[in-house]
């Protein structure tokens, strides 16, 4: 099983940005789907971006044109880079991993992963 460890959370004001880190234990280029997840308190946890094993990326509408996922394949690094960040976009936020492709309809979903990470808080209030 690969291991994920997120970093790179933290609190900003409403408009402000940052960059989430994933690294993964193994090398995932061409093997893994690659993603990162949301919850919020009382909230489900939800698919926010996500890059499929033949590199094709999908984003929730909520992030979509905000929020931009890369991954350095040589560090074995999945980067998601938060711009425009609202309130709404506070949570704990997940790395998520599964051998791929997934397909973009199940790739923004939490249960086509086995592989989590701990994740990070982000938190934006003014």
């Amino acid at each position: 099983q690969v291991q994920l460890k997120e970093s790179g959370g933290g609190s900003v004001h409403p408009g402000g940005g940052m960059t989430l880190e994933c690294a993964a234990s193994e090398y995932t280029a061409n093997k893994y789907c690659m993603a990162w997840f949301r919850q919020a308190p009382g909230k489900e946890r939800e698919g926010v971006a996500a890059r499929d094993s033949d590199e094709a990326t999908t984003y929730a509408d909520s992030v979509r044109d905000r929020f931009i996922i890369t991954k350095d394949n040589a560090k074995n690094i999945l980067y998601l880079r938060l711009n425009r960040l609202r309130p709404e976009d506070s949570g704990v936020y997940y790395c998520a991993a599964e051998r791929g492709p997934l397909g973009w309809h199940r790739v923004l979903h939490p249960t086509s992963y086995s592989n989590w990470g701990q994740g990070t808080q982000v938190t934006v209030s003014s």
